[in-house]
């Protein structure tokens, strides 16, 4: 044992010394255009699925794996040490999520519903049908099938409030473990996640259920990882340590409560079909920036503007139209009309006229 818990202490500070801990984003990281988010093309089930974990119903065999995870920032931080991959589909009822997680070393404690369940590592999915960034849900679980659902009223960021007293409705989730759970003796495969998120649970978050093929809703997924260690023949997290954030589309900073920046889940009827980029993108992007710089002059100047050039962004010339007060603004692409297409608020609401 001394040997096997020395090995576990030298990976360690290994992942300490690549992964330091970044100081938390500010508005003025913000500021850059950001590229396209993933997108995933989800077909419908050509079957039944049992949720049980195993991932061996012959009706996932047809949906593709989508991209292995990334560090939450992105290319600016080492590629996770584990791989970690998701496929979706969906039928007439519900969402089906699958996951595969790499981990030589499968734990976990915590085995109260409801309760901060990244406290371990553990699986998590942020969902916004209707991408506004506003009342989207937030669903994490553990290797002991242990789940946390929330739903945010809009981003920490914003004000917003988690709601954790919402449940939901129907939630089938299952795990299986290949290897053991909580064994430092030996050396695991991973664990496996199935999903089973009815419409019906998604009826506060989206008049738009059960969605149709085309849709496309605003998705990530993350897989939080603590360093551990072996103490007394049982795990330990490292002390003093941060945990590691891997997720399907990045963030570009260390904080998935930014919704638009989430990837695309777009729905099919088969599989095989192309995804499609968000023709609104540019748009989407250009009012997130102002929304951040707005946030930034008003905690340099103590106001908002609705002087664009105040704000020091470079932007597509006449596409943008700002309002301000004392204590909030708006920020609206213009189409080709000349009319607003899109408007962004202060407490970061994107959405059509």
């Amino acid at each position: 044992m001394p040997r096997r818990a020395s090995w576990f202490t030298a990976v360690a500070f290994l992942a300490a010394a690549v992964a330091a801990p970044a100081a938390p984003p500010t508005d003025a990281d913000m500021l850059a255009p950001f590229p396209h988010p993933k997108g995933y093309v989800a077909p419908k089930l050509a079957g039944p699925v049992t949720v049980d974990g195993a991932l061996t119903d012959p009706a996932w065999d047809a949906v593709p794996w989508g991209d292995p995870f990334v560090d939450i920032e992105g290319d600016r931080r080492p590629a996770p040490r584990h791989r970690t991959r998701v496929k979706m589909a969906w039928d007439d009822r519900a969402l089906y999520i699958a996951a595969e997680l790499q981990e030589p070393h499968v734990w976990a404690t915590l085995t109260e519903h409801d309760a901060v369940i990244f406290h371990d590592n553990d699986f998590e999915v942020f969902l916004d049908p209707d991408g506004d960034n506003h009342v989207y849900g937030e669903l994490e679980l553990n290797a002991l099938n242990t789940t946390w659902d929330l739903l945010l009223t809009k981003p920490y960021k914003d004000g917003g409030k988690a709601v954790n007293a919402w449940e939901v409705t129907g939630l089938t989730t299952a795990v299986k473990i290949d290897g053991t759970l909580n064994n430092p003796r030996d050396t695991d495969t991973g664990w496996t996640v199935e999903v089973r998120w009815p419409w019906a649970g998604l009826k506060e978050l989206s008049g738009g259920v059960p969605p149709k093929a085309g849709d496309r809703w605003r998705i990530n997924f993350s897989r939080v990882e603590w360093d551990v260690t072996v103490e007394n023949g049982k795990y330990k997290k490292v002390p003093n340590r941060p945990e590691h954030n891997w997720v399907w589309s990045p963030q570009g900073v260390i904080d998935m409560h930014r919704p638009e920046r989430w990837g695309y889940l777009q729905f099919a009827e088969k599989p095989g079909e192309a995804f499609r980029l968000d023709p609104d993108w540019e748009a989407r992007d250009t009012l997130h920036r102002v929304y951040y710089a707005q946030r930034a002059h008003r905690a340099k100047a103590g106001r908002y503007t609705a002087n664009a050039g105040d704000l020091g962004l470079t932007r597509p010339a006449g596409r943008v139209a700002l309002g301000a007060t004392r204590t909030g603004f708006e920020a609206s692409w213009l189409g080709a009309n000349g009319k607003a297409a899109l408007t962004v608020t202060g407490d970061g609401r994107i959405g059509r006229e």
